[in-house]
């Protein structure tokens, strides 16, 4: 397999789903949003979802939590149009949006939203700074930024094993470090900032993941998606687990209040 950059094309975001359940492209699934957003209200609130991938996040947001409006975008018409099903499919099209977009600027008016929120899609903005800027000036005041991502847990340079994770994963990461995070938001006026590490959490749970891909998994999955497709994410898994194991790789909760 090529060291091209990755789509979320149909047989990833199949593998993902199988792994991390229907809606997701990142580990933890509704569990792992209630946590992040663990102590914030979100009834009758109206959210943007930076990253929303296939959908999960944003209709969990408006099943269980009650928000008023979410409004997801990704850069990838391919995975909107499955967040679009999604929504039809559990009846919260009406309190949902899905947006493609360009990277660069959110295309937001000053002070649109009462939070702002992502699960595991920032990585692949290199742009901390500009982010965190831009996030504070569409949130209404008092509002909260809630969300997870990969971080990296090196300043400088990868080791050689995480630089081995990330080319067999093919997918256009800019990881930052929770001191470059923090030092984004505050700089962009954030307080309250939290980061919380997932990483012992993740190092465990990553590697029941691998034992369901070459286990009960790897039958239907080679069906669907291709043998040679599911033993390179295995290694992709095999791969990521020594990551994780260094404290190179660091799956992260993320939480800030604009004043």
């Amino acid at each position: 397999m090529s060291n091209d950059v990755q789509e979320y094309d149909e047989n990833l975001t199949t593998l993902l789903e199988a792994i991390w359940g229907e809606g997701f492209l990142s580990p933890g699934g509704v569990s792992e949003v209630d946590r992040y957003l663990a102590g914030i209200n979100l009834t009758n609130k109206y959210i943007l979802d930076i990253g929303c991938g296939l959908g999960g996040v944003d209709i969990h947001l408006t099943r269980k939590h009650k928000a008023k409006k979410v409004v997801g975008i990704d850069v990838d018409p391919y995975l909107i149009n499955k967040c679009d099903e999604l929504a039809r499919k559990y009846g919260v099209s009406e309190r949902t949006e899905f947006l493609t977009v360009e990277p660069g600027p959110l295309v937001f008016d000053d002070q649109t939203f009462d939070i702002v929120t992502s699960k595991d899609s920032i990585i692949h903005i290199p742009d901390k700074q500009s982010l965190a800027i831009d996030i504070h000036r569409i949130l209404q005041n008092a509002g909260w930024f809630v969300a997870s991502d990969w971080l990296a847990g090196y300043n400088d340079e990868p080791s050689l094993q995480m630089q081995e994770y990330l080319i067999a994963e093919g997918l256009d990461f800019g990881l930052a470090s929770a001191e470059q995070y923090h030092s984004a938001l505050e700089s962009a006026g954030f307080v309250d900032i939290q980061i919380t590490d997932r990483n012992e959490w993740y190092k465990k749970q990553a590697r029941y993941e691998r034992t369901q891909l070459s286990g009960l998994l790897y039958d239907s999955l080679a069906t669907s998606v291709g043998k040679e497709f599911l033993e390179h994410e295995i290694d992709v898994w095999d791969k990521m687990i020594i990551a994780l194991d260094q404290g190179q790789l660091r799956p992260t909760h993320l939480r800030a209040r604009k004043m």
